[in-house]
């Protein structure tokens, strides 16, 4: 038996009017998964515990069949792990990004979160302003290092007191002066964040981003740290060799804690422009070179619920479908071995919003041997309405795996 797990990152949505009441994934265009769904296991189930903020790392590690409550310990560790960053007990690891802040305002805190992502900067420019930071701010207890596109780490050592951080795209198009760090605990976040929009807005990456009409990367944000992680292995608890395919470092760095495979992917850039053909090709080559479960992260109907954009949500949603969900069906169908094929999101990251919610996903469970009545069409709604609804994300692959 192979295993597939399609995660669409952020796909579930609200009913929009500009959708006559339907959502991006009702409308995409998507009719293998519809396909496959009325013969699938179908339903929704809850990855984020009530108690815990809906991140990806918390939606993603319950996904893999471990308990958030136990093991979610912050996103940016699992990114260092990703990175190749050997973390020391005394060490903790932050999340950081490399945001827009308005320019017109004399004083840092009186500036607008425009973009926590900087227009999705390229990662060959984030590299040089990184390295330029590094420079500047790092010492011999503080460093930081370059991960993808606006997706950045600092390894802090004896790190001051902890600090519960805002998340950046929770705080679009607002100001920031209530949401920086503050107090004690706070002073030495904040004086460095306050320090990088003076290095950052001139220099010459972000002139030349500015020239061309992009967002300047002009302000580092820390948030969610952690310390250094650590996950039951997946073989040893399901008995499957198992690959992770993704373009970020969290999904990545979840894979390798859990001992899986991480499969690089030319050209994948976690959104719209990412190599989604190149996705469904690698987890073909995972299937070929002796991989019993593949699991693929994409990141672009996330990407686009944050920046507001339905188009590309739309969009990601059925090149998912055509380039990665249709080529991995039709070898597996072909190879002769039986499989399941999981398709869900991780949590919700509704256009309206712009962040993620704790709301409850629709998830479907396919199976190439024994047929299920499932729903006529894969949605938010159509899953709801089977009733069957699963509270604990990290028992979902015990419907999937067979023991």
């Amino acid at each position: 038996m192979k295993y597939l797990v399609l995660l669409y990152d952020g796909m579930a949505d609200y009913p929009m009017e500009e959708l006559n009441g339907g959502t991006p994934m009702s409308v995409a265009k998507k009719p293998l998964m519809d396909k496959l769904a009325a013969d699938s296991l179908v339903g929704t189930v809850s990855n984020v515990p009530p108690h815990m903020v809906p991140e990806s790392d918390t939606a993603n590690i319950a996904v893999m069949s471990y308990d958030p409550a136990v093991y979610s310990k912050g996103r940016s560790p699992l990114e260092a792990v990703s990175m190749g960053i050997d973390m020391a007990p005394d060490e903790t690891a932050y999340r950081v990004n490399l945001v827009t802040l308005s320019e017109e305002e004399e004083n840092y805190d009186d500036k607008i979160m425009l973009d926590h992502s900087s227009d999705e900067i390229s990662t060959a420019e984030a590299d040089v302003l990184i390295k330029a930071v590094e420079e500047a701010f790092g010492t011999d207890f503080r460093h930081f290092y370059t991960g993808v596109s606006y997706r950045h780490c600092l390894i802090w050592k004896n790190t001051p007191a902890e600090y519960n951080f805002m998340r950046p795209h929770d705080i679009l198009g607002q100001c920031i002066k209530e949401h920086v760090p503050q107090g004690e605990n706070g002073r030495p976040f904040y004086e460095l964040m306050k320090a990088s929009y003076e290095l950052l807005s001139n220099h010459p990456v972000n002139l030349a981003r500015a020239e061309k009409g992009l967002r300047k990367a002009n302000s580092l944000w820390f948030w969610s740290p952690g310390k250094k992680p650590a996950l039951p292995n997946f073989k040893e608890k399901w008995g499957l060799d198992a690959s992770v395919i993704s373009a970020v470092d969290l999904i990545k760095g979840i894979g390798i804690c859990a001992g899986m495979k991480s499969i690089d992917v030319e050209g994948a850039t976690g959104n719209i422009h990412t190599n989604f053909r190149g996705k469904g090709e690698a987890a073909i080559g995972a299937f070929k070179e002796g991989s019993d479960f593949v699991y693929i992260h994409v990141e672009a109907p996330d990407e686009s619920g944050h920046r507001a954009e339905l188009d590309n949500k739309i969009l990601s949603i059925e090149k998912i479908e055509q380039d990665i969900l249709t080529p991995v069906y039709e070898y597996l169908k072909a190879s002769g071995e039986d499989f399941k094929i999981l398709c869900l999101p991780d949590h919700p990251t509704p256009i309206c919003k712009r962040t993620h919610t704790i709301d409850p996903v629709p998830f479907m469970i396919y199976s190439s041997k024994e047929k299920k009545n499932g729903v006529s069409c894969f949605t938010e709604q159509t899953a709801k309405d089977t009733g069957l609804y699963i509270e604990h994300g990290y028992n979902l692959l015990d419907h999937m795996i067979e023991k």
